[in-house]
């Protein structure tokens, strides 16, 4: 397949990779920056181009894998290919902003991708739209082959797969930041809360999380729970987040 990236970040360069590992024919990077996109062309045997209307319009596949800011931007200038389809990576765009083409679709990864650390992506769960059974269809083909466990899913699922990942992941990155702060504050090392995240991580590969979850809101311990809103008391942000969980959780656990 002849498959043209418009992109040159974290998803578009595992994805050039991936495919192009997969023997499919990257014909062309787009990049708004040159150097980037002769950087990624280079690793995948491609033309590197910084100009919309170059895009050879005789692909068989267009990847639109840019910030969700720029997707529209890029979409409405694409020259309309002869017959490929055109897709971007996005989980909370919508995938009618590329109805402007007769063959439209989305492939979304929920992961956090850096092109610097390498990922594998058989591990990855692509979700997979298409505007018709048949590009649904050549799209399912064609992740599944450098992604096995991708499924095809709603705009509605998409979106709430993305607000999800959200939660899970960048949420709770920044309660690490929370944590990492209050331990600072007593000279103490972020070092020492990794084992129990790791566990806590590894724990809801097998169990659900409702099953899993453990501490003093859990078990009704309203005396631990003041003592840590008492320590708080001069950190108003942290003992706001921290009252809105425990809340949750002892909602959630009530009965």
């Amino acid at each position: 397949m002849k498959i043209v990236v418009l992109g040159s970040g974290n998803i578009a360069t595992h994805l050039a990779k991936a495919l192009y590992a997969s023997q499919h024919n990257i014909s062309q990077i787009y990049s708004r920056t040159l150097a980037n996109a002769q950087a990624l062309a280079n690793v995948v045997n491609s033309q590197a181009t910084t100009e919309l209307r170059a895009i050879n319009i005789d692909a068989d596949l267009y990847i639109i894998a840019v910030s969700d800011s720029a997707i529209s931007s890029i979409a409405t200038e694409l020259p309309k290919p002869n017959h490929g389809i055109v897709i971007h990576t996005s989980g909370a765009t919508q995938m009618e902003v590329l109805s402007k083409f007769d063959k439209y679709g989305v492939i979304y990864p929920p992961q956090s991708i850096n092109k610097e650390i390498e990922t594998n992506l058989s591990l990855i769960p692509f979700g997979i739209e298409g505007n018709n059974a048949e590009v649904f269809n050549v799209l399912f083909t064609v992740v599944q082959n450098i992604a096995p466990k991708s499924f095809a899913c709603t705009s509605k699922q998409r979106l709430t797969l993305h607000l999800s990942a959200v939660i899970a992941n960048n949420f709770s990155n920044a309660l690490y930041q929370v944590a990492e702060e209050l331990l600072a504050k007593e000279n103490l090392d972020f070092e020492l809360l990794k084992p129990i995240i790791l566990e806590t991580a590894l724990k809801v590969q097998d169990h659900s999380p409702t099953i899993t979850q453990t501490g003093p809101a859990r078990r009704g311990d309203y005396n631990t729970i003041n003592k840590h809103l008492e320590f708080l008391i001069q950190s108003p942000e942290q003992h706001k987040i921290y009252q809105i969980l425990t809340d949750f959780i002892i909602k959630r656990y009530r009965n």
